[in-house]
């Protein structure tokens, strides 16, 4: 996955998290899963910065 493509999950990923998060709550469990699942990606990004930039 290039990093194009990983800002793109994560702006995808963070906007269906804030739609559903309005529509079913902050607490819904699929709230939940994509606030999960948009951790991983920010985390992957943080962790590639941080090996381009050592």
């Amino acid at each position: 996955m290039t990093n194009d493509d990983l800002i793109y999950q994560i702006e995808m990923v963070r906007n269906t998290m804030i739609t559903v998060g309005m529509s079913k709550g902050l607490t819904s469990s699929e709230t939940i899963l994509l606030s999960k699942k948009l951790d991983r990606l920010l985390n992957l990004q943080f962790h590639r910065q941080k090996v381009r930039s050592a």
